[in-house]
């Protein structure tokens, strides 16, 4: 495609990599970078707004978080606000959204965990508030009402009212590539794009091989989910993993939530527990979800990925033991079958009432609907070296300005931190420039 090399190619127009172009134009003096997508827009597999949960997460609802891991995220979730409140209010008010957020305990057991939970977490969380039942009433009273046994069964919140809460990663990763092509940098991005290989020459540089041609690069970033994989091992890195593609359904309601209610994780399960979030790009609607179904595609309704599932899998008695561990546990068991049943037409319905109801117990069959075409599919990879799953983002650097990011949750929360890692990685490979004051002062108000 071009006779001189480019400094950064990034491959992957989702959040993730247009939070690096952006970065790479905004705070560095490379000059030659480009980003190819395949699609014709941005953001049209996991940062697409139906296909996830539209949440910015930042540790303090999030009950499978160790506090170590929730400050981790409370400062790349902090940066997208900055970033996002940097912009003019009519830009601002598409991509990042105030809502309140609780998680909700049910039962003794469950509300015994948050009491003890907000006496750590509230120290770091100025926002934070522990909410008695009256108190949840007020703020979200369809959780509360139609309770069987109302007196007697214990209800306990930790919640934020006042803080943005919900994110359209899709209108992000617009707003990221027209703020890099602001910048007087004026980055490539390459449309309708496809990789079909990528391979490095004796000189150090890297080819990129795609329908449009060829790419060349000295340094090469791909930020393209279960494919980042798939393209590592093509290139001979990250052979010791597989990929275990956890797809993700939901479900419509009338609007019978205010804000955001999560649900305390089980700590036996390695998925997301249930949530009710109002859609910000459907309004009028409270999303449920989301389910968790192992499908064997790196896409959700893209059946020409089920190939490259099989490749990226790399089945052999490692990924067979991870998987018989899994099975062998009660409650995984149940929860992958039950989710099998929960795509089942006429079936789902029903079974995902009773799941909602933990939430709003006046829900009625006729309330939910299936969300067709919404969710997405989570590449959980497999350490194959020490057979276990490994939860969150996952990333492959083997050195010499060559990264490959898979980014699960939160990993749409944490552009910007992962981007970070990124830039000053390519900055040391390059011998670049990066403006570090200016980052602080505008992504870290500091």
């Amino acid at each position: 495609m071009t006779a001189e090399p480019y400094d950064v190619l990034i491959v992957g127009g989702g959040v993730s990599g247009t939070a690096l172009l952006y970065q790479l134009t905004r705070y560095t003096d490379i000059q030659r970078i480009a980003l190819l997508e395949k699609y014709d827009s941005l953001a049209q597999v996991n940062s697409r707004s139906s296909n996830n949960s539209q949440t910015i997460h930042c540790g303090d609802i999030e009950t499978n978080y160790s506090l170590e891991k929730a400050l981790k995220v409370q400062r790349t979730a902090a940066m997208l606000v900055n970033y996002a409140q940097s912009l003019p209010a009519q830009e601002r008010d598409t991509i990042i959204f105030k809502h309140s957020k609780m998680v909700l305990g049910v039962g003794a057991r469950e509300c015994q965990f948050l009491r003890q939970r907000f006496d750590v977490f509230s120290k770091h969380y100025s926002g934070m508030r522990l909410m008695e039942k009256d108190q949840i009433a007020e703020l979200e009273p369809q959780v509360v009402a139609g309770r069987q046994g109302a007196q007697d069964e214990e209800l306990v919140a930790l919640a934020v009212v006042d803080e943005y809460t919900a994110v359209d990663f899709q209108t992000l990763s617009d707003s990221f590539v027209r703020q890099a092509k602001a910048s007087g940098r004026d980055p490539a991005v390459h449309m309708n794009t496809k990789v079909e290989k990528m391979s490095q020459e004796d000189n150090g540089l890297y080819r990129v091989h795609t329908n449009r041609g060829d790419f060349v690069t000295r340094s090469l970033v791909v930020s393209a989910g279960g494919h980042s994989l798939l393209f590592a091992q093509q290139m001979g890195f990250g052979l010791n993993f597989s990929c275990l593609p956890v797809a993700g359904s939901f479900y419509f309601t009338p609007a019978v939530l205010k804000g955001k209610v999560y649900t305390v994780q089980n700590d036996k399960l390695p998925f997301a527990a249930i949530h009710g979030d109002p859609d910000v790009c459907v309004p009028g609607k409270t999303r449920f979800g989301p389910t968790a179904l192992l499908l064997p595609m790196l896409e959700r309704y893209n059946s020409s990925t089920i190939p490259e599932f099989f490749k990226v899998l790399r089945l052999d008695a490692s990924v067979l033991k991870v998987l018989w561990d899994l099975m062998r546990i009660a409650d995984i068991r149940n929860y992958i079958f039950r989710n099998f049943l929960l795509e089942v037409p006429f079936v789902r319905r029903l079974l995902f009432l009773r799941d909602a109801r933990k939430i709003v117990p006046g829900l009625k069959l006729s309330d939910i609907s299936f969300a067709k075409r919404f969710g997405g599919v989570r590449p959980q990879l497999i350490d194959k070296e020490n057979k276990k799953l490994m939860l969150g983002e996952a990333r492959i650097a083997p050195g010499q300005g060559l990264i490959f990011n898979m980014t699960p949750s939160p990993g749409g929360t944490s552009c910007l931190g992962n981007a970070e890692k990124d830039l000053r990685e390519l900055v040391a490979f390059l011998g670049a420039k990066f403006d570090e004051n200016s980052f602080r002062q505008e992504l870290e108000n500091s």
